[in-house]
């Protein structure tokens, strides 16, 4: 059977439209054309709403417009009728044979079905997790990196060329303070009388790196602990305030001298270890670790202040340096210097990104936490003084997953060590289940994260329902014993029924919907399809013999569940899930 190339019919529709738009208004050339899908099949395969746009302007009826329209549209091979409905919605139903066409189309594909070219030539950075590396990782950080390692392999599908990027925060505050909490317990070891800070890190990791460091070096650095409180001012002995710490930073360095940066070190290492493995062990891998302490080492942040000083948007005050961000729509000016002449973290983020464009990409996408939200003016605007423009930028917000189990939210503070590693929850419901439900809504919606759904076998589980599909296929191909690549070149015109029309549909709909995921940056759009094609499959799974004594029927019945199988491995693959062949 020969088959004509895949027809994207979306594309196909969109110029014949096209064409009639400019025999009937050419002056409104620049109206977008959408399409959407009825949510009755009587309705028709696509509706525009075109006609409805036009008819302002023409001063004409919706319903006189779309007749006008229809009658301009060239002839396809792909549509059977065109209808207006409603107020001027012209819907139209593509050709039963086209449809049947695909199953041939996907299976001849395979993995690659579904792969456009919308971002052929277009080189993208996604920007991801790049979490403090003072703690394991903890189901917050989860949420982003399932998101970000989903988008990354949703755009590559869609054609962008894309490098994957962890941003590791080495140079700041925060890893002062780890340092510190494990010197701290270092010196608990060595029985010496400390007041731990409350607002130190107070996980049992920090005691573990406190262990190996005395396992590897005994006393080595204990240097005058009874001094460490002597430089401390009175204000700050008691309580846990942030000025305490700051204190005992300052002092810890002075004590350790030079064997202050192994400790510094160490804990780096052993946090961006845990870290990076954590993620392997989850499907997240990067293309680049980027150190923000090389932004200060190669003079980077230093230059970048100078530019921004030289373009006439920092001003002196109090002795630090602030850049008028507040000209670009951010709340207020910001420092980038202190008054004691350090950069701050905003400083070294405008390198940073600087850095990004310097490196040739076309287009940056910062997955970052909401509660970064108010962020995104003034590092666009940084970018917009730099001369550089700031739509280039692109900001996925993600909010945190809150996870619940036995009905109890469960808390996940780095500093105080109450929280809920990702590693404890792959471990109690999978990698699966956890790349999967971490996508299932919007990023920017809060997400609850249900252990005891995510670890049900039943049909309200999602991802078990998904895999599920797939392994029934599995089944029925494995019963039925023969070689599944003759199924490519079988005769579909068999495929007639409502069940079987409705999961050709779906086919179709993949690689538009690989496209709206990559162009809304919104990898739940693959979660939601998967979700609808696995219930559309098990109702006519449920509903129909595949293994039937008549030979054209059986393989084309085949050749269609075969597609599926196809599909969902093909989107389950880009959120990071296995296709089990067995459940």
């Amino acid at each position: 059977m020969t088959r004509s190339p895949k027809p994207n019919f979306k594309s196909h529709l969109s110029e014949i439209l096209h064409h009639a738009l400019h025999g009937v208004a050419p002056a409104e050339q620049g109206v977008i054309i959408e399409f959407a899908r009825p949510k009755q099949a009587s309705y028709g395969d696509y509706s525009c709403n075109l006609a409805m746009q036009l008819a302002k302007p023409l001063r004409k009826s919706p319903r006189e417009v779309a007749a006008l329209l229809i009658e301009a549209m060239p002839d396809s091979p792909h549509l059977e009728k065109i209808e207006i409905a409603g107020a001027g919605f012209i819907n139209l139903f593509l050709k039963t044979s086209s449809k049947q066409q695909f199953p041939g189309h996907v299976l001849t594909a395979g993995d690659h079905f579904g792969h456009t070219d919308i971002g052929l030539g277009k080189k993208i950075q996604v920007e991801f997790v790049s979490a403090n590396p003072t703690g394991p990782l903890h189901v917050g950080h989860g949420r982003g990196a399932a998101f970000g390692a989903s988008l990354a392999n949703v755009l590559t599908a869609a054609g962008f060329t894309v490098e994957r990027e962890y941003y590791i925060n080495d140079a700041g505050r925060q890893m002062d303070i780890l340092a510190l909490s494990t010197w701290l317990r270092y010196l608990e070891i060595g029985d010496a009388e400390i007041a731990f800070p409350r607002n130190a890190y107070q996980g049992d990791y920090v005691r573990d790196m406190a262990r190996l460091i005395h396992e590897a070096h005994g006393d080595r650095y204990v240097h005058q602990p009874e001094l460490l409180f002597a430089e401390v001012p009175p204000a700050t002995e008691e309580g846990s305030g942030e000025a305490l710490l700051d204190s005992l930073i300052a002092s810890a360095k002075k004590l350790l001298g030079q064997d202050y940066a192994y400790i510094h070190n160490f804990v780096l290492t052993e946090q961006l270890g845990d870290c990076r493995n954590d993620l392997m062990e989850f499907g997240v891998v990067f293309d680049n670790w980027f150190s923000e302490r090389s932004l200060f080492d190669s003079g980077l942040v230093a230059r970048v202040v100078q530019l921004l000083e030289q373009k006439g948007y920092l001003y002196l005050e109090d002795g630090a340096m602030w850049f008028r961000s507040s000209d670009f729509g951010d709340e207020k000016p910001r420092v980038v210097r202190r008054a004691n002449g350090e950069f701050t973290y905003f400083a070294s983020d405008i390198a940073y990104h600087l850095n990004k464009f310097e490196r040739g990409f076309d287009r940056v996408i910062d997955v970052w936490g909401a509660d970064h939200h108010g962020y995104i003016p003034r590092v666009r605007g940084a970018l917009q003084a730099l001369e550089l423009d700031p739509a280039r930028l692109e900001v996925a917000l993600v909010q945190f997953a809150v996870l619940y189990r036995g009905g109890k939210k469960a808390a996940m503070s780095t500093r105080s060590g109450e929280f809920v590693t990702l590693r404890e929850l792959r471990q109690e419901v999978g990698n699966d289940a956890a790349r999967f439900f971490y996508v299932l809504r919007k990023s920017e919606q809060h997400l609850d994260f249900d252990l005891d759904l995510a670890k049900s076998q039943s049909n309200e589980n999602p991802v078990y329902y998904v895999q599920y599909a797939h392994a029934r296929v599995c089944s029925v191909l494995t019963q039925w014993g023969e070689d599944p690549s003759i199924l490519a070149t079988v005769d579909t015109s068999l495929l007639t029924s409502p069940a079987e029309l409705a999961l050709l549909q779906w086919l179709i709909d993949y690689p538009e919907t690989v496209d709206a995921a990559a162009r809304e940056l919104s990898p739940h759009l693959i979660a939601f399809y998967l979700r609808e094609l696995a219930a559309e499959f098990h109702s006519y799974y449920n509903a129909t013999r595949f293994l039937v004594p008549e030979v054209p029927l059986r393989h084309a019945r085949l050749a269609l569940i075969a597609a599926v199988r196809q599909v969902l491995v093909n989107g389950l693959t880009l959120l990071g899930v296995s296709a089990p062949d067995k459940m």
